[in-house]
């Protein structure tokens, strides 16, 4: 029987319906995602050449370049951001069928480190912290902003066009409709409960532990009950924080180890390099009381049963609801089976 579950952060119901995981699949089955494991030169790799003419250094870190085709951009004197010329005959600022609003900021590409083949599982611990350190500096000195979203596709099949292991940052002079969605959500629960939703529902979730996949002292990661995706994973702080900047070196630490075994589970599931389109959400700068928000990560991973069929938003979920084959309990077995140690490239090598 199916059902629907509710997510108390966008108030988004989804169907489940676990009798459909057995139907035969007829549908698209795309390449092998194992890109990211062979060595391949890039515009993002060290001393390369990009596409407006700039030459990358040689770097032997993380490396942070403005994106050359920005989506958002600062205005010009005299300018309004996100207004175009040639407005529809007729229409007028305030009518409220035909709306906008200045859409300005700025967005930047991470490389993760100088080797193209070296995805986040496959980094050392110390590479990764120097990401996660990269993140916190970011998030909190991109000040054009009323929110900064840290964000990665990973893979070509979640719209990745280079392999280079990388991120964006985009620092935006407005709140971002789902960041919108979250933060009043998640005020309406804590003036209801004096308690952040996202707190309590680890709270929860931490005494049953069905849909945990990993945990540590400072970090839990799990499939959230009311996932969209075969295998998401919500990554939460253990304890009530609310932006990047406010980890302590500890959990800062922790968060490096505690990746790097969830994405390993990640890879091992289907032996690929698992694609996913992950982002950090955290308290947007609009007001200096920010208590009712929880800082948090997303993963949203398109595969669906093998390396090469992933799950498809279309038709009805299109038209009319969100729905899934696999339940949430399901999936957390099923990456909680996987190895978080070893990845399966670096089996049996002495």
């Amino acid at each position: 029987m199916a059902t629907q579950r509710r997510n108390p952060l966008t108030g988004e119901w989804i169907i489940v319906s676990p009798h459909r995981i057995s139907r035969p699949w007829g549908g698209e089955k795309s390449s092998s995602t194992g890109q990211g494991f062979t060595k391949v030169s890039s515009y993002l790799s060290p001393g390369a050449a990009r596409s407006n003419g700039s030459v990358n250094p040689l770097y032997t870190s993380t490396f942070v370049f403005p994106n050359d085709f920005s989506a958002l951009v600062q205005a010009t004197p005299g300018e309004e951001p996100g207004t175009e010329p040639g407005e529809e005959p007729g229409t007028e600022p305030e009518d409220e069928l035909f709306q906008s609003e200045p859409a300005g900021g700025e967005c930047h590409v991470m490389c993760f480190s100088p080797h193209s083949h070296l995805s986040l599982p496959l980094m050392r611990h110390e590479d990764i912290l120097s990401v996660i350190r990269e993140w916190i500096r970011l998030s909190d000195q991109l000040k054009y902003n009323l929110y900064v979203q840290i964000f990665e596709n990973k893979g070509a099949m979640v719209g990745c066009s280079n392999s280079h292991p990388h991120c964006q940052i985009w620092s935006s002079s407005f709140l971002p409709y789902l960041i919108s969605l979250e933060d009043s959500h998640q005020r309406e629960y804590f003036s209801k409960h004096n308690s952040p939703l996202l707190v309590k529902y680890l709270e929860k979730e931490m005494r049953c532990k069905k849909r945990v996949v990993e945990e540590s002292e400072y970090w839990v990661a799990l499939v959230p009950y009311w996932a969209k995706w075969p295998f998401e994973l919500l990554l939460l702080p253990t304890r009530h924080v609310t932006k990047l900047r406010d980890l302590t070196e500890e959990e800062v630490l922790d968060l490096s180890s505690t990746m790097k075994r969830y994405l390993t589970r990640y890879d091992n599931l289907f032996e690929c390099s698992f694609p996913y389109s992950m982002g950090w959400h955290e308290a947007p700068n609009t007001a200096s009381d920010c208590s009712h928000w929880q800082l948090h990560a997303h993963y949203y991973p398109p595969l669906l049963r093998t390396a090469t069929v992933k799950k498809h938003i279309a038709g009805y979920e299109m038209l009319a609801q969100c729905q899934r084959d696999l339940t949430a309990e399901d999936a957390a077995q099923r990456l909680k089976d996987c190895d978080a140690l070893v990845h399966f490239t670096q089996r049996n090598i002495d």
